[in-house]
């Protein structure tokens, strides 16, 4: 795989775009330590620096940056529209209605989206060759510590190999960024496919699998850092983009075992209140195999560890727009929820999914009230609903703070998923999958349904994972064929199922075309 390497870096040194980004991350020491030439690779005590530096920067802005999630969430018919005004950003409605043409392709929100990506592989090698020089300064004798560095390198894969599924999910074929690579190969590297790089996240995650540690998230030596879980779900995604629609498939076969193991090792649970999953009492909770940890530390002032900058923070992008009269309850007012999951879950009498995914705006002189109790008033654009799963209630923000969601975390993976999978592996294989399915539609006080068949479990994933800016929707309408059934003929199977990759890349690097 290692032709595939460093395309990110050719692009650094060809656009100035790419130079002043990849320099701003690259000389940034990693997690507040000092530099690496700095580092005394013999103290074990900092051989985590390399790690939480990795994490750190997929929390700054490599997996939650807002255009990014615009990008991936708009496929979604889950989704209105990308801004409250549907004349900022108009690329982001030409991409929802699979537009992908040279106007596209030029689009700055695009080549900052690989950006993205791919900063997150670079930390992540880059902290491999620094988990490297600990490794060889440990004693061969020490099995333990030894131990624990392989430990460690597989978190730092695990978050390389997620960021490949994100980037191959939107790009489609795409290079592989699996080392440091060599300098003078770096205008020539050429793509993977969709499969391979499927294929290539299913070994990684055996790797992780066997060396990161055999417990949940939330009881891992370092709070919230991925587990052996967390790496067997992830390889059961990848299995199953691959399988796609192919019921026979032997993919099947590993999305099965992998979510058994899950399930089997009894340490998983739902949390029992959906609606509170999504603020703080549900944060880190045992459903949880991989999300990523904001704080404002409990404290009325001062430094706020968040996602994203500025007014792009990851929840206040989302949050109700409009003037909210001095309410903490405010924000940007990004990617609306659109009628049509509305509609959805209202025809499934799924209320509980309902008053937690979406919430509504009032008018401007009576304002509408959350489950919780905030009032959310009227704003200039007529825009009906805000994403609840984005919602932190005033209640549960520490006092003196206004900032938007400022102490709750991004949930990434969880528990649910690995049941849905489980589900459906079992139905495509021949199996009953009933079980696991009453699990998921318990938990938000939905009947159990015998039998269960493959478009229900479809239409429950799409219920369970509504709004919840991965894209989800749009990846499982995709894997299974469903996409142009759904989205009519805009969708031209074979070119929609991506988006192009940016014009500043194929410049830097013409294999990309």
């Amino acid at each position: 795989m290692k032709k595939y390497n460093h395309m990110l870096l050719a692009g650094c040194l060809s656009a100035a775009l790419f130079l002043s980004s990849c320099e701003k991350f690259l000389d940034k020491p990693l997690e507040n330590q000092q530099r690496s030439e700095e580092i005394n690779y013999g103290n074990v005590q900092m051989m985590y620096a390399p790690v939480s530096g990795v994490y750190r920067a997929a929390s700054d802005d490599n997996l939650v940056h807002w255009i990014d999630l615009s990008i991936r969430a708009i496929r979604d018919d889950d989704y209105q529209q990308a801004a409250p005004n549907p004349n900022d950003n108009p690329e982001l409605m030409a991409i929802k209605n699979f537009q992908n043409d040279v106007t596209i392709q030029s689009y700055w929100g695009l080549n900052q989206s690989w950006i993205s990506y791919y900063s997150l592989a670079i930390s992540a090698n880059n902290a491999l060759l620094e988990l490297e020089q600990f490794a060889e300064r440990l004693d061969p004798n020490n099995a333990e510590l030894q131990d624990l560095n392989r430990q460690y390198q597989a978190e730092v894969r695990f978050l390389r190999a997620y960021a490949h599924l994100m980037v191959s999910r939107l790009f489609g074929d795409v290079p592989i960024l699996s080392d440091s690579g060599d300098i003078a190969r770096l205008t020539t590297i050429g793509k993977s496919s969709r499969a391979e790089v499927r294929q290539w996240i299913i070994e990684e995650m055996d790797f992780c699998a066997a060396n990161l540690e055999n417990k949940r998230p939330n009881q891992s030596i370092h709070i919230g850092a991925v587990t052996r879980y967390s790496a067997l779900l992830l390889k059961a995604k990848a299995a199953a983009d691959l399988a796609g629609s192919d019921n026979g498939s032997a993919q099947w076969d590993v999305v099965l075992e992998a979510t058994n193991e899950i399930i089997n090792s009894n340490m998983f649970s739902l949390y029992g209140n959906f609606y509170e999953l999504w603020k703080v009492p549900g944060k880190l909770s045992n459903e949880s195999l991989f999300e990523l940890q904001y704080s404002d530390f409990g404290l009325p002032t001062g430094d706020i560890v968040r996602p994203g900058v500025d007014w792009g923070t990851f929840f206040r992008w989302q949050g109700p727009s409009g003037d909210q009269r001095g309410s903490a309850i405010s924000g940007a007012g990004w990617i609306p929820p659109s009628q049509n999951i509305v509609d959805f879950l209202t025809a499934r009498g799924d209320t509980t999914r309902l008053k937690t995914t979406i919430l509504e705006y009032g008018t401007n002189t009576q304002p509408a009230v959350t489950p919780s109790g905030d009032n959310v008033y009227g704003n200039p654009f007529n825009i009906k609903y805000f994403n609840g799963k984005a919602y932190l209630p005033a209640s549960q923000m520490t006092e003196g703070r206004l900032e938007y969601g400022a102490n709750n975390n991004v949930r990434i993976l969880r528990y649910a998923d690995v049941l849905l999978l489980n589900a459906e592996a079992k139905v495509r294989k021949g199996q009953n999958g009933d079980e696991p399915f009453r699990l998921i539609r318990e938990r938000v006080n939905m009947p159990a349904i015998t039998g269960v068949t493959l478009d229900q479990i479809l239409d429950e994933r799409r219920a369970e994972f509504a709004c919840e800016w991965w894209g989800e929707r749009f990846n499982d309408l995709v894997r299974t064929g469903r996409a142009a059934q759904v989205f009519g003929s805009q969708f031209v199977p074979g070119v929609s199922e991506s988006v192009p990759i940016p014009q500043t890349q194929i410049d830097a690097n013409p294999n990309f075309r």
